[in-house]
């Protein structure tokens, strides 16, 4: 099995250097097949880049949508899994600066090619080449060592470890990209933040909050509610047993919310469009529901509505949120941290939707 970051010589430890050294890896082998087995250990870093040991890695949808066999992937099996991570550097390239052994990064979620004009605007989100991303078409994370570009390696700040780390590119990048680059969320404002319990939504409460929005969230059940207001959520919808539609009217006095942070489909599509005022902004970065939604143009226009659709994030959205997170504004929200062994039980657990937070996977 040739894997991307295998293919010039020896691992830079002394320890590693005998022939055949190995490194232990999570790989999806078929649709829901998944093993923990050997891997070669990466060569000594290139030029451009970093080898990084890693250190947590933080469970997503895409990594259940990975595991389950998507067919519209282009892949192939067996993958290394795992798309939102972090860990410490232990050797760079000859040509990288900026970062040194004992650095703990963050690590960009896609392998995006730093030359096209958005790669070289800094919009790596908006790269040509988006076939590579990282356990999803590409070799993912979940294994103990690998060489990554020293441009997606993005350094910590001084008091944010590991595990708060690797909630960078996805849980807390993707909200910064949603809520501040797209939808221009600004103090005072209101916003719906739908699934307040899953780990983009703990996210998304704090990052609103902390620039002085008002937040009202959803969640299924009245311990999740419970939690979403210690983070701070001003009102908190049980959808479960109420059209939390109809409850957000009543809370804006029939106005409607600003914002919509949409991530959740078909379920809550049409309820969203109800829940925003005149000139109300949706943006959503996915639909763990499904993918076809019914959308009133009738009151998409008359309402002058704006429908935002928003992928992944920069890298100067993980350096934001890790700036606040060492700021202390937001902190990561942990639901669950399993060994890699145990890496199978995390994925069911996040299918079944019964966490509150993130699961993260330790190394």
């Amino acid at each position: 099995m040739q894997h991307d970051n295998e293919r010039q010589g020896s691992s830079p430890a002394a320890s590693d250097m005998k022939s055949g050294a190995t490194m232990r890896a999570a790989l999806v082998v078929s649709e829901r097949g998944l093993i923990i087995d050997d891997i070669a250990l990466p060569p000594p870093p290139a030029a451009d880049e970093v080898q990084v040991r890693i250190g947590a890695v933080a469970l997503n949808h895409i990594d259940v949508w990975s595991w389950r066999g998507m067919a519209f992937a282009k892949r192939t099996l067996p993958i290394v899994a795992g798309a939102e991570a972090a860990g410490e550097v232990v050797a760079i390239g000859a040509a990288v600066e900026g970062l040194a052994p004992g650095d703990i990064v963050s690590l960009y979620g896609a392998n995006t090619c730093g030359t096209c004009p958005a790669c070289q605007e800094g919009r790596d989100n908006f790269c040509e080449r988006m076939d590579a991303i990282y356990g999803f078409h590409v070799d993912g994370f979940l294994r103990e060592r690998m060489n990554i570009s020293a441009r997606h390696a993005v350094k910590a700040p001084a008091g944010v470890d590991v595990m708060s780390a690797a909630l960078a590119p996805i849980t807390f990048g993707t909200v910064e990209h949603m809520f501040f680059d797209n939808a221009k969320l600004k103090a005072g404002e209101t916003v719906l933040v739908h699934a307040g319990g899953s780990g983009i939504g703990s996210a998304a409460i704090q990052l609103a909050k902390a620039i002085g929005a008002s937040v009202i969230t959803t969640v299924g059940s009245d311990d999740k509610a419970e939690k979403a207001r210690a983070l701070g959520a001003d009102h908190v919808i049980n959808y479960t047993t109420e059209r939390f539609e109809g409850r957000v009217r009543k809370i804006t006095g029939r106005k409607g919310v600003d914002v919509v942070f949409e991530h959740v489909g078909p379920a809550t599509w049409s309820g969203s469009m109800l829940s925003m005022k005149r000139g109300g902004r949706l943006v959503t970065c996915g639909s763990t529901t499904g993918i076809l939604a019914q959308t009133n143009l009738n009151l998409l226009f008359q309402q002058q509505l704006r429908l935002i659709g928003s992928f992944g994030c920069t890298r100067a959205n993980m350096r934001a949120a890790m700036e606040k997170m060492a700021a202390g504004e937001v902190k990561p929200v942990i639901d669950t941290v399993v060994p890699l062994d145990d890496l199978e039980t995390g994925l069911k657990r996040l299918e079944s939707r019964q966490v509150f937070g993130k699961i993260v996977v330790t190394l």
